[in-house]
Order: C-alpha cells, then structure tokens, then sequence
C-alpha cells in the first residue's frame, strides 16, 4: 500500500531519507521551501513509500490561502506508468479533505495533455482553463470536483 512520508522541517530531522535515489535533491528544495513559505503541516512536502522503497514525491504549495490549495506530485524514474501517481494524487485529496473538507483543491499542469492531466482526470480535476504562472509562465490550472 502506497504511504505519503511527511519531509520534516530540517535536514537534520531528515537523515533516513536523504541517502535513498533521488531523494536528495527533492529534499534539499523542500527545507529550503519551508524556510519561504513556513512548515505547516499537513500543508508540507511528503515522499511516497511503495513496498518500503521511495517512489514519489509530492506535496502541498503552501498553506491554503482563500480557503484554495495547489497539490504538486513527481514519480521518480522507474516506477512511471504503474498508477502510482494516480494513487499519490488520491492521497493528496484525502489529506487535504480530511484537514478542511471544503477547501477548494487545485493543481497546475503544462498546456498539453499528458501523464499529469491524466493523473488529475482520473482523480476527478476538471480543467478551469489557462493561468499565467510567475514561475512556469502559461500553465493549465485544474480544480478537484467532488
């Protein structure tokens, strides 16, 4: 059964998971994320553990702000196209509902269908349309329909 690990707020606090593959990078950006957006949990950045090996990452873009949250979630090389970023974006709605079950849930993705849109539509995200996005420029902005 697929298990979102929370990433604590230091390094640290981190040391079991920083000598797994591909890890290390993901939680270096993550503390250093914290340090600009604070470390509210469960509003945090989670690995994902399939059969006691690391396979994913995802997370929270902060806190929610106007009762909104944005999901974000990557699988590590290898372990693509078996559902598991399906499973890590159900978890991620679980999450966010068990902690405010009427907060409005979002995601972003490029401007083209991909395994990200198919991801969200699985997960019952419908497509609100084009945002500009300061960090990636134009993105598609989709929102979880309960």
């Amino acid at each position: 059964m697929l298990e979102l690990i929370p990433i604590k707020q230091t390094l640290e606090e981190n040391q079991e998971l920083e000598t797994v593959p591909d890890s290390r990078e993901i939680l270096l950006m993550t503390v250093d994320y914290y340090k600009i957006i604070g470390f509210n949990p469960p509003w945090i950045g989670y690995f994902a553990r399939l059969n006691e090996k690391l396979v994913g990452s995802a997370g929270f873009k902060g806190q929610p702000v106007d009762n909104k949250i944005e999901i974000a979630y990557g699988i590590f090389p290898g372990f693509m196209q078996q559902g598991i970023g399906t499973e890590i974006c159900r978890q991620l709605v679980m999450l966010a509902q068990k902690a405010n079950p009427t907060i409005i849930i979002t995601a972003r993705t490029l401007p083209e269908n991909n395994y990200s849109t198919k991801i969200l539509e699985k997960n019952n995200f419908k497509l609100l349309g084009t945002v500009w996005d300061k960090d990636d420029g134009d993105v598609w902005e989709w929102y979880y329909e309960k």
